[in-house]
């Protein structure tokens, strides 16, 4: 504080006395403690049992040996080579539990990874026709008027149908090996069956489609636009509405006249493609790619590059794509994502050209117009994982497991406590004079240390005997003592 600072006097505040009857609003908050609502007897002695079964759950779960290792020294006390074998065991043990552990784990990622597999979805696209003036039983040549008062119309139809992998021509990594493989005998092996794969429909594929008409407008004057969207439903829905679950859609329009259209088809890609810019193309190396595809490969290129600072790892120099891609000398990759949105636009939908024939010539014989789409499915591999992963046997059988390895740490346990007894009669076979006069000073040390009284470096000496007194006011009936001694010979379980 300054010397030339002078206070300024400070005045109790003082209150208008219309100022308690003008109060509106919440009044003043109180301190303490929250008033709580009194428990009857019965739900207090409710919350006592439960806390007493939480303690008691406790204890039983403390006292419960756990050591499976057959102690040193216990080879010497039996006959044979049993504990070289159980210690081989052992080991053997932890080695196919580290060996299955990381199996599991792999396949957990493996489930985790969001593989796809290309397919093929062969489409077909035809028409039928109603109505038209050629189709005409009653037609009067001599009048004027060739009306036949028929509203001519069509019916396009598309269906879709998902190729089997023996059929859709994509290369697989084990179908040359299964053709080739051959037993001892010259015959040939029989194919493991493979697992079901799961259903797919048109619907699954694509969440919107269009057409587009050459004429828009028909020759009355009606709108001519078809548009269909998939429903939003919830992920992995057991039970699909109609209008996003089918194999074929049809749509009818009025026309005798041939028309050519355009049927736009929008993928339904979860995670969803992007087509990338010419920039970001030309650094991962693709035109198509995913959001987390895209960056993980500017990470993947920033690595390979050696374009990291030393100080700051997530900052990085950059060269000249890299420059021409975020518009700066340096990049954060944290930000790299706001970056790449300008990059990634959706996917250009589908687009399969028909017309629409409605001549007699071409309905005499009929073909459909049939295209091959490649679309992306799961992994069937992924589903077989899966069910791995949660089959109801495996925690049947890890119960089981935990059961046996309960009873062998108390067998464990029982063979430690046969060896201390035997060790004890050992040693008072020697030289019992001796023996006892040591176990004598150690029971007086013992007690010392569990009753909280024992002097730094004493308690070699046993001539004393208030330490062998028995009954209510000796040191055996202390507190301290009870509960030290509860605490070392508890955990002792008997066999």
């Amino acid at each position: 504080m300054q010397p030339t600072y002078r206070p300024f006097p400070q005045q109790a505040p003082q209150r208008s006395p219309a100022a308690a009857a003008s109060r509106r609003g919440i009044g003043p908050m109180i301190s303490g403690a929250h008033p709580q609502q009194q428990l009857t007897a019965a739900q207090h002695s409710a919350q006592q049992k439960v806390a007493e079964n939480a303690i008691a759950r406790a204890k039983a779960r403390s006292i419960k040996p756990v050591d499976k290792n057959i102690p040193e020294g216990v080879e010497d006390c039996v006959i044979g080579d049993g504990v070289q074998r159980y210690r081989d065991l052992r080991e053997l043990e932890r080695k196919l539990d580290s060996t299955m552990m990381r199996k599991r784990l792999d396949i957990q990622d493996s489930v985790n990874r969001n593989v796809k597999r290309y397919r093929t979805l062969r489409l077909f696209v035809s028409n039928t026709v109603e109505d038209q003036p050629w189709q005409a039983d009653t037609l009067d040549v001599d009048a004027f008027d060739f009306s036949t008062n028929m509203d001519s119309s069509y019916r396009v139809k598309i269906e879709g149908r998902l190729l089997d992998e023996a059929d859709d021509g994509l290369e697989s990594d084990d179908s040359d090996d299964e053709d080739d493989a051959m037993d001892e005998d010259g015959k040939e092996e029989k194919k493991t069956a493979k697992p079901p794969t799961k259903l797919y429909k048109l619907s699954h594929f694509f969440k919107a489609m269009t057409v587009d008409f050459d004429r828009n407008k028909s020759k009355d004057g009606a709108d001519q636009s078809v548009e269909w969207k998939k429903p939003a439903v919830a992920p992995n829905t057991a039970n699909l509405p109609n209008a996003a679950d089918f194999d074929q859609l049809e749509f009818k329009r009025g026309g005798d006249e041939n028309v050519n259209i355009t049927i736009n088809l929008v993928r339904d890609e979860n995670p969803e493609r992007f087509q990338l810019s010419p920039v970001l193309a030309d650094i991962l190396d693709t035109n198509v790619a995913t959001r987390a595809e895209a960056i993980m490969g500017i990470w993947e290129y920033v690595t390979a590059m050696g374009l990291q600072e030393e100080d700051e790892k997530r900052t990085f120099e950059c060269d000249d794509r890299l420059r021409a891609l975020i518009g700066r000398e340096k990049g954060y990759i944290p930000h790299v994502p706001d970056a790449l949105i300008p990059h990634m636009t959706p996917l250009a939908p589908v687009k399969l050209p028909y017309t629409i024939r409605v001549d007699k010539e071409f309905h005499e014989n009929p073909q459909p117009t049939i295209y091959d789409v490649q679309v992306q499915v799961d992994d069937p591999l992924k589903a077989s994982l899966a069910a791995y992963l949660t089959n109801p046997v495996y925690a049947t059988n890890l119960r089981e497991i935990v059961e046996h390895d309960r009873h062998l740490a108390t067998l464990v346990q029982a063979i430690m406590l046969s060896k201390s007894k035997h060790q004890f009669f050992e040693a008072l076979s020697r030289s019992p004079s001796d023996f006892i006069a040591k176990w004598l000073s150690s029971q007086k040390r013992d007690l010392e240390v569990v009753s909280g009284e024992a002097p730094r470096g004493g308690g070699e000496d046993a001539s004393g005997d208030e330490w062998r007194r028995g009954g209510q006011n000796s040191i055996w009936a202390s507190e301290n003592v009870k509960q030290s001694v509860k605490l070392m010979v508890g955990p002792r379980v008997k066999v």
